[in-house]
């Protein structure tokens, strides 16, 4: 039985405000597409089946804004909305588990930017283990530290598992975390296995990491989204669909979200 994909985008993103008092972290784009996009896109190249019959085989998660997540998802995916709170990352699974129907799943964070997508994750799984992405640890954000059982430096998360439906069938849908309920106690048993990947993933929870990964998406130009109307100049900044970058305006390393009537402007500086 070929493996399910997660796309974990219930974040209320309270860290990326106030862009995601506009719309979903899920659907903040990097390099123009949003989020939820690329997510979705790293999960049909890792599972062939998922073309055929996309709500099948791929779901996503959804609480903040979750009626934008809906709508973008469209047919894509099977669309699991949670009320009235958030479950987490373990709880989504709990609450997916009638859907998942036993099978493994590979998981993936809506708010994590991998250019090279799960960098073979699932080449030579084993399906016993719990395998997560990791990158090696550097002075840079990201997703929590990993510190595996033997001697082994610790490594960063990057926002993608695959994990054994054995496993998965056991977590509840009550608001819990993956570390938490299920990775420690299969470190702690040897069990944890760690996949490296050399990509320079992006965790895009903040403003600075959003900007950073629009601009390691762009090569470092600023990002200008379908829509909007820049008359003034920009140094490394992102501009929204519909934004507007007013005549006189000069920004640097920033956001800019809203339109001309409500202007929003996150991180760096403007002028």
């Amino acid at each position: 039985m070929s493996p399910a994909g997660v796309v974990l985008a219930a974040g209320a993103g309270t860290r990326l405000a106030p862009l995601t008092h506009l719309r979903p972290k899920a659907l903040c784009p990097v390099g123009g597409r949003p989020l939820l996009d690329h997510a979705l896109d790293r999960l049909v190249a890792a599972l062939p089946a998922a073309t055929a019959d996309p709500p099948a085989h791929l779901a996503v998660n959804a609480h903040a804004h979750a009626g934008q997540v809906v709508r973008a998802v469209g047919g894509r995916a099977h669309v699991a909305v949670e009320a009235p709170v958030a479950l987490g990352t373990a709880g989504a699974l709990g609450g997916l588990r009638d859907w998942l129907d036993g099978r493994d799943v590979v998981v993936t964070n809506a708010d994590a930017w991998l250019p090279e997508g799960l960098d073979g994750l699932l080449d030579g799984w084993d399906g016993e283990r719990c395998r997560l992405l990791v990158q090696e640890l550097d002075d840079g954000p990201g997703d929590p530290v990993v510190r595996p059982a033997s001697r082994e430096r610790p490594v960063r998360y990057v926002g993608a598992c695959v994990l054994p439906g054995r496993l998965v069938r056991a977590l509840a849908p009550v608001p819990s975390g993956l570390l938490e309920v299920l990775w420690r106690a299969e470190r702690d048993a040897g069990r944890l296995d760690l996949h490296r990947t050399a990509q320079r993933g992006v965790d895009c929870g903040t403003p600075g990491r959003y900007l950073a990964a629009n601009l390691a998406a762009s090569g470092g130009r600023s990002v200008i989204g379908a829509g909007a109307v820049v008359d003034g100049e920009l140094e490394r900044c992102v501009v929204w669909d519909g934004a507007v970058v007013g005549a006189g305006e000069h920004l640097v390393d920033v956001v800019r979200a809203g339109d001309d009537r409500h202007r929003v402007t996150v991180g760096g500086s403007s002028s």
